[in-house]
Protein backbone atom coordinates (compact mmCIF):
# COMPACT_ATOMS: atom_id res chain seq x y z
CA UNK A 1 0.00 0.00 0.00
CA UNK A 2 1.22 3.41 -0.39
CA UNK A 3 0.63 6.97 1.73
CA UNK A 4 0.39 10.40 -0.24
CA UNK A 5 1.16 13.49 1.80
CA UNK A 6 -0.02 17.16 0.81
CA UNK A 7 2.17 19.89 2.03
CA UNK A 8 1.28 23.47 1.85
CA UNK A 9 4.24 26.15 2.29
CA UNK A 10 4.80 29.67 1.32
CA UNK A 11 5.77 30.61 -2.23
CA UNK A 12 7.84 33.48 -2.97
CA UNK A 13 5.22 35.15 -4.34
CA UNK A 14 2.96 35.23 -1.32
CA UNK A 15 0.67 32.52 -2.61
CA UNK A 16 0.78 29.19 -0.81
CA UNK A 17 2.79 26.72 -2.93
CA UNK A 18 1.36 22.78 -3.07
CA UNK A 19 3.89 20.13 -2.88
CA UNK A 20 3.39 16.25 -2.71
CA UNK A 21 5.55 14.09 -1.29
CA UNK A 22 6.43 11.00 -2.99
CA UNK A 23 4.42 8.19 -2.42
CA UNK A 24 5.98 5.63 0.19
CA UNK A 25 5.26 2.15 -0.36
CA UNK A 26 5.33 0.11 2.87
CA UNK A 27 8.71 -2.45 3.02
CA UNK A 28 7.79 -6.05 3.52
CA UNK A 29 8.39 -5.63 7.17
CA UNK A 30 5.85 -3.24 7.91
CA UNK A 31 3.74 -5.32 6.08
CA UNK A 32 4.70 -8.56 8.36
CA UNK A 33 3.84 -6.49 11.31
CA UNK A 34 0.34 -5.32 10.11
CA UNK A 35 -0.56 -8.74 9.30
CA UNK A 36 0.77 -10.42 12.78
CA UNK A 37 -1.67 -7.15 14.37
CA UNK A 38 -4.72 -8.55 12.17
CA UNK A 39 -3.93 -12.46 13.18
CA UNK A 40 -4.07 -11.17 16.94
CA UNK A 41 -7.55 -8.96 16.16
CA UNK A 42 -9.05 -12.30 14.42
CA UNK A 43 -11.10 -15.29 16.51
CA UNK A 44 -9.02 -17.58 14.75
CA UNK A 45 -6.26 -16.92 12.36
CA UNK A 46 -3.34 -18.40 10.05
CA UNK A 47 -0.32 -16.89 8.87
CA UNK A 48 1.90 -18.29 6.70
CA UNK A 49 0.81 -21.74 7.02
CA UNK A 50 3.03 -24.17 4.99
CA UNK A 51 2.43 -28.00 4.33
CA UNK A 52 3.71 -30.77 2.13
CA UNK A 53 3.14 -34.70 2.33
CA UNK A 54 5.41 -37.21 1.24
CA UNK A 55 4.59 -40.01 -1.44
CA UNK A 56 8.38 -41.95 -1.24
CA UNK A 57 10.95 -39.47 -1.72
CA UNK A 58 8.43 -36.80 -3.65
CA UNK A 59 7.68 -33.86 -1.43
CA UNK A 60 4.15 -32.91 -2.12
CA UNK A 61 3.22 -29.29 -1.77
CA UNK A 62 -0.33 -29.12 -0.59
CA UNK A 63 -0.23 -25.09 1.62
CA UNK A 64 2.05 -22.94 -0.04
CA UNK A 65 1.78 -19.72 2.75
CA UNK A 66 -1.33 -19.22 3.46
CA UNK A 67 -3.09 -16.53 5.57
CA UNK A 68 -6.75 -16.23 6.97
CA UNK A 69 -8.60 -14.86 9.38
CA UNK A 70 -11.82 -16.39 10.96
CA UNK A 71 -14.46 -13.27 12.92
CA UNK A 72 -16.26 -14.53 15.99
CA UNK A 73 -19.93 -15.03 14.97
CA UNK A 74 -19.47 -15.72 11.26
CA UNK A 75 -19.82 -18.51 9.03
CA UNK A 76 -16.45 -18.50 6.65
CA UNK A 77 -16.54 -21.01 3.68
CA UNK A 78 -13.58 -22.30 2.03
CA UNK A 79 -14.47 -23.60 -1.41
CA UNK A 80 -11.94 -25.13 -4.16
CA UNK A 81 -11.70 -28.02 -6.60
CA UNK A 82 -10.25 -31.51 -5.55
CA UNK A 83 -6.60 -31.09 -4.62
CA UNK A 84 -6.82 -27.63 -3.45
CA UNK A 85 -5.50 -28.23 0.32
CA UNK A 86 -9.26 -27.25 1.89
CA UNK A 87 -9.32 -30.12 4.01
CA UNK A 88 -5.64 -30.02 5.03
CA UNK A 89 -6.05 -26.37 5.95
CA UNK A 90 -9.33 -26.97 8.04
CA UNK A 91 -7.80 -29.63 10.16
CA UNK A 92 -4.63 -27.13 10.58
CA UNK A 93 -7.03 -24.62 11.54
CA UNK A 94 -8.48 -27.60 14.07
CA UNK A 95 -5.29 -28.57 15.83
CA UNK A 96 -5.57 -31.87 14.14
CA UNK A 97 -2.42 -31.65 12.27
CA UNK A 98 0.72 -29.34 12.40
CA UNK A 99 2.27 -27.07 9.74
CA UNK A 100 5.53 -27.15 8.46
CA UNK A 101 6.03 -23.50 8.55
CA UNK A 102 3.81 -20.71 9.67
CA UNK A 103 1.68 -19.83 12.77
CA UNK A 104 -1.82 -20.48 14.14
CA UNK A 105 -4.05 -18.08 16.59
CA UNK A 106 -6.81 -18.66 18.67
CA UNK A 107 -8.08 -15.39 20.36
CA UNK A 108 -4.91 -13.67 19.49
CA UNK A 109 -2.69 -16.30 21.12
CA UNK A 110 -0.41 -18.71 19.82
CA UNK A 111 -1.37 -22.30 19.58
CA UNK A 112 1.02 -23.58 17.44
CA UNK A 113 3.94 -23.01 20.09
CA UNK A 114 2.73 -24.67 23.18
CA UNK A 115 2.81 -28.20 24.63
CA UNK A 116 0.21 -30.87 22.95
CA UNK A 117 -2.20 -30.53 26.13
CA UNK A 118 -2.97 -27.07 24.73
CA UNK A 119 -3.97 -28.32 21.45
CA UNK A 120 -5.82 -31.56 23.13
CA UNK A 121 -7.68 -28.81 25.19
CA UNK A 122 -9.02 -26.58 22.36
CA UNK A 123 -10.17 -29.63 20.54
CA UNK A 124 -12.01 -31.12 23.85
CA UNK A 125 -13.70 -27.24 24.62
CA UNK A 126 -13.07 -24.76 21.87
CA UNK A 127 -12.89 -26.58 18.84
CA UNK A 128 -15.62 -28.91 17.35
CA UNK A 129 -15.35 -30.80 14.52
CA UNK A 130 -17.99 -32.82 12.03
CA UNK A 131 -16.04 -35.00 9.26
CA UNK A 132 -17.40 -36.14 6.23
CA UNK A 133 -17.44 -39.58 7.08
CA UNK A 134 -19.06 -39.11 10.48
CA UNK A 135 -16.75 -41.12 12.37
CA UNK A 136 -19.18 -42.48 14.87
CA UNK A 137 -18.07 -45.20 17.24
CA UNK A 138 -20.34 -48.72 15.49
CA UNK A 139 -20.43 -50.54 19.29
CA UNK A 140 -22.09 -47.21 20.89
CA UNK A 141 -25.60 -46.25 19.96
CA UNK A 142 -26.50 -42.37 19.15
CA UNK A 143 -26.76 -41.09 23.20
CA UNK A 144 -23.60 -42.69 23.70
CA UNK A 145 -21.70 -41.29 20.63
CA UNK A 146 -22.69 -37.55 21.24
CA UNK A 147 -21.85 -38.34 25.20
CA UNK A 148 -18.30 -39.68 24.33
CA UNK A 149 -16.40 -36.24 24.87
CA UNK A 150 -17.69 -35.11 27.64
CA UNK A 151 -16.37 -38.53 29.06
CA UNK A 152 -13.21 -37.64 27.74
CA UNK A 153 -13.33 -34.43 28.80
CA UNK A 154 -14.40 -34.68 32.53
CA UNK A 155 -12.82 -38.11 33.29
CA UNK A 156 -14.66 -40.99 34.66
CA UNK A 157 -15.04 -39.43 37.85
CA UNK A 158 -16.36 -35.98 37.29
CA UNK A 159 -18.19 -37.65 34.11
CA UNK A 160 -20.28 -39.99 36.08
CA UNK A 161 -21.18 -37.72 39.29
CA UNK A 162 -22.51 -35.42 36.65
CA UNK A 163 -24.11 -37.61 34.50
CA UNK A 164 -27.83 -36.56 34.68
CA UNK A 165 -26.85 -33.30 33.35
CA UNK A 166 -24.74 -34.37 30.55
CA UNK A 167 -27.39 -36.86 29.36
CA UNK A 168 -30.22 -34.25 29.73
CA UNK A 169 -27.38 -31.95 27.55
CA UNK A 170 -27.35 -34.72 24.48
CA UNK A 171 -30.34 -35.57 24.22
CA UNK A 172 -31.21 -32.23 23.97
CA UNK A 173 -29.17 -31.43 21.10
CA UNK A 174 -30.78 -34.83 19.44
CA UNK A 175 -33.51 -33.31 19.75
CA UNK A 176 -32.16 -30.39 18.31
CA UNK A 177 -31.46 -32.19 15.50
CA UNK A 178 -34.25 -34.43 14.84
CA UNK A 179 -32.73 -37.46 16.48
CA UNK A 180 -35.02 -37.68 19.61
CA UNK A 181 -36.02 -41.15 18.14
CA UNK A 182 -32.73 -42.52 17.90
CA UNK A 183 -31.64 -42.62 20.66
CA UNK A 184 -30.78 -46.47 21.13
CA UNK A 185 -30.37 -46.97 17.81
CA UNK A 186 -26.12 -47.81 16.67
CA UNK A 187 -24.83 -46.43 13.55
CA UNK A 188 -25.61 -49.02 11.31
CA UNK A 189 -29.50 -48.74 11.81
CA UNK A 190 -29.04 -44.95 10.48
CA UNK A 191 -29.32 -43.65 7.40
CA UNK A 192 -26.27 -41.25 6.39
CA UNK A 193 -28.30 -38.13 7.07
CA UNK A 194 -29.23 -39.22 10.53
CA UNK A 195 -25.56 -40.10 11.12
CA UNK A 196 -24.17 -36.68 10.07
CA UNK A 197 -27.07 -34.98 12.29
CA UNK A 198 -25.24 -37.57 15.19
CA UNK A 199 -22.10 -36.57 14.39
CA UNK A 200 -22.87 -33.12 14.65
CA UNK A 201 -24.43 -32.93 18.05
CA UNK A 202 -21.64 -34.53 19.05
CA UNK A 203 -19.56 -31.54 17.53
CA UNK A 204 -21.33 -29.49 19.75
CA UNK A 205 -22.27 -31.44 22.83
CA UNK A 206 -19.36 -29.70 24.71
CA UNK A 207 -20.23 -26.35 23.52
CA UNK A 208 -17.36 -25.07 21.67
CA UNK A 209 -17.25 -22.02 20.12
CA UNK A 210 -16.22 -23.05 16.76
CA UNK A 211 -17.44 -25.69 14.72
CA UNK A 212 -14.87 -26.96 11.89
CA UNK A 213 -16.94 -29.02 9.10
CA UNK A 214 -15.40 -31.21 6.24
CA UNK A 215 -17.76 -31.21 3.65
CA UNK A 216 -20.76 -31.57 5.75
CA UNK A 217 -23.19 -32.92 3.04
CA UNK A 218 -20.64 -34.35 0.96
CA UNK A 219 -22.23 -38.15 1.21
CA UNK A 220 -25.55 -37.14 1.17
CA UNK A 221 -28.30 -36.98 -1.17
CA UNK A 222 -29.25 -33.73 -2.44
CA UNK A 223 -32.74 -33.50 -0.71
CA UNK A 224 -30.81 -34.20 2.79
CA UNK A 225 -28.19 -31.59 2.23
CA UNK A 226 -30.18 -28.53 2.95
CA UNK A 227 -31.68 -29.84 5.86
CA UNK A 228 -27.98 -29.97 7.62
CA UNK A 229 -26.95 -26.74 6.18
CA UNK A 230 -30.34 -25.61 7.87
CA UNK A 231 -29.18 -27.15 11.21
CA UNK A 232 -25.46 -25.46 10.64
CA UNK A 233 -27.97 -22.32 10.52
CA UNK A 234 -30.07 -22.63 13.87
CA UNK A 235 -26.79 -23.47 15.27
CA UNK A 236 -24.72 -20.44 14.36
CA UNK A 237 -27.19 -18.00 15.21
CA UNK A 238 -29.43 -19.69 17.96
CA UNK A 239 -26.36 -20.62 20.23
CA UNK A 240 -23.19 -17.70 18.54
CA UNK A 241 -21.30 -20.71 17.05
CA UNK A 242 -18.78 -19.59 14.79
CA UNK A 243 -18.66 -21.96 11.99
CA UNK A 244 -15.77 -22.70 9.46
CA UNK A 245 -16.59 -24.95 6.49
CA UNK A 246 -15.06 -26.59 3.97
CA UNK A 247 -16.97 -27.11 0.42
CA UNK A 248 -16.31 -28.07 -3.01
CA UNK A 249 -19.94 -26.88 -4.38
CA UNK A 250 -20.88 -23.11 -4.89
CA UNK A 251 -24.46 -23.50 -4.12
CA UNK A 252 -23.12 -24.24 -0.15
CA UNK A 253 -20.87 -22.08 0.14
CA UNK A 254 -23.59 -19.01 -0.71
CA UNK A 255 -25.07 -19.66 2.28
CA UNK A 256 -22.09 -18.48 4.54
CA UNK A 257 -21.20 -15.07 5.44
CA UNK A 258 -18.17 -15.12 3.77
CA UNK A 259 -16.28 -17.13 0.72
CA UNK A 260 -12.64 -18.00 0.48
CA UNK A 261 -11.19 -19.30 -2.53
CA UNK A 262 -8.09 -22.02 -2.24
CA UNK A 263 -6.50 -22.39 -5.49
CA UNK A 264 -3.56 -24.74 -5.33
CA UNK A 265 -2.41 -24.27 -2.18
CA UNK A 266 -2.91 -20.51 -1.62
CA UNK A 267 -5.65 -18.30 -1.42
CA UNK A 268 -7.19 -16.72 -4.66
CA UNK A 269 -9.67 -14.92 -3.12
Amino acid sequence: STTQTRTETQSSSGGPHVQLNTPRRKGKKAQRQAAKHSATRSFVAARGIRKSYHKGKIEVPVLRGVDLDVHAGETLAIVGQSGSGKSPLLHLLATLDAPDKGERRFEGQRIDSRKPKVGDALRNGQFGMIFQFYHLLPELTTLENVLAPLMITHGAFSYWRNKRKHVDRAKQLLELVGLSHRLKHRQRELSGGEMQRAAIARARVAQPRVLFADEPTGHLDPSTGPEILEILRTLKDGQQVTIVMVTHDMSIAQDADRVVVLENGCIAS
